[in-house]
């Protein structure tokens, strides 16, 4: 089952992302507490949104996190996903299709031309998930990233 995730969430959301982050060997990278989630998601002005996927018993298998992002070539909005996450012990359950599913349906439902996220060189087993859906590799772009050090250098660069 899918559903859209609700504050209470939070905590197991946060738990999910430090998972992530450890498989893709970067847990020192993440920083976000769950105070900073409850307000990206939940708060005045969300600025992501969240799905849960729950086994039959109720108990919470995985997650996407995602938001909206906008083609100046196409003139809509599309999705950008910036996790999905099925723990390891639920994997192979279909909860990863299901998260995927609910976001291409919000995207044909609002007209919405794009589904697109990013995946690490090296997780093949994710890619070969991917492509099963006929999801195709973006392989002409590189992703460019500004952070710490230099993105205060040239934002306080006169």
């Amino acid at each position: 089952m899918i559903r859209n995730a609700a504050p209470a969430d939070v905590p197991v959301i946060h738990e999910m992302v430090r998972e992530l982050a450890e498989y893709e060997k970067a847990l020192h990278e993440a920083r976000a507490s769950e105070e900073q989630l409850r307000e990206a998601l939940f708060g005045e002005r969300p600025a992501a949104y969240a799905h849960i996927a729950e086994t039959e018993a109720g108990e919470v298998a995985g997650f996407a996190l995602w938001f909206l992002n906008f083609s100046t070539w196409r003139g809509v909005h599309g999705i950008y996903l910036e996790d999905l996450y099925v723990r390891p012990s639920q994997r192979g359950g279909g909860h990863g299709k299901a998260l995927l599913a609910s976001l291409a349906r919000i995207c044909v439902e609002r007209g919405y031309e794009r589904l697109e996220w990013s995946v690490l060189d090296w997780n093949e087993p994710s890619i070969d998930f991917y492509r099963s859906l006929g999801a195709q590799p973006q392989d002409e772009w590189t992703v460019y990233r500004l952070t710490e050090g230099a993105l205060v250098r040239l934002g306080t660069a006169e």
